[in-house]
């Protein structure tokens, strides 16, 4: 029920969001009833939006968008419906710029399914999906750092977090996500390195030199005594 809209009323108080992710031309996959569009106005970064949506193709592939043509690409309660979640995330990748930022929301497992499966809250879902557990009841699990792992070199995790706010653990079963104020989610935010930087193994400084105690003093306004 309107989950773009509730993680975004969540989202505007991280400056992250508004500032890095949120920023330039964007794709919104299968935003149905709910898109990223009527919230563009909310985020003052966006230039524009596409929106994906069955019509225009299956979400997995996205088949005729070029590679690197968006600055960040927004999926939420999608990837749990597609046939090979490993196959989109590279292809949602690969529609990004070096730099961009891939921005997901699933659902999780404990949180929404609680327990029961094939799935009695949406019968297209085909996968349920955990941060880390060493045993799982679902038997189609799977763990979003090890999706983020098939990535590559190019995946920079950057955000990874169980979003329950609004949950309420006390209630018996049913689907928290119809109310207007529960998640049963995870959010990952996954950055596209840039080539250099895959290769390099991570972000390096862009200074050739190494900072004088008074560089330091003008970036933070400290004092550093010399050792």
């Amino acid at each position: 029920m309107k989950e773009t809209g509730k993680a975004l009323m969540r989202r505007l108080r991280h400056p992250d969001f508004t500032t890095r992710y949120f920023v330039g031309l964007g794709l919104d996959i299968c935003g149905g009833a709910d898109p990223l569009t009527q919230y563009a106005e909310m985020l003052p970064a966006v230039k524009t939006v596409r929106s994906w949506n069955l019509v225009e193709g299956d979400p997995q592939f996205l088949a005729g968008i070029a590679d690197s043509t968006f600055d960040f690409v927004h999926a939420t309660a999608v990837l749990q419906t597609v046939a090979a979640p490993k196959e989109a995330l590279k292809h949602w990748l690969r529609v990004l710029k070096p730099g961009g930022h891939l921005i997901l929301l699933v659902p999780d497992e404990d949180l929404y399914e609680q327990g029961m499966w094939p799935s009695t809250f949406n019968h297209d879902n085909r996968w349920t999906f955990t941060v880390f557990k060493t045993k799982s009841w679902s038997p189609v699990s799977l763990n979003v750092v090890e999706l983020a792992q098939t990535l590559g070199a190019q995946a920079d995790l950057r955000r990874l977090e169980v979003i329950s706010d609004g949950f309420r653990p006390s209630l018996p079963r049913f689907d928290q996500t119809l109310t207007p104020i529960a998640e049963s989610a995870i959010e990952v935010v996954i950055r596209k390195r840039p080539q250099a930087e895959a290769v390099a193994g991570g972000r390096l400084p862009p200074l050739t030199r190494a900072l004088t105690s008074k560089d330091v003093f003008i970036l933070t306004g400290l004092r550093v005594e010399p050792s």
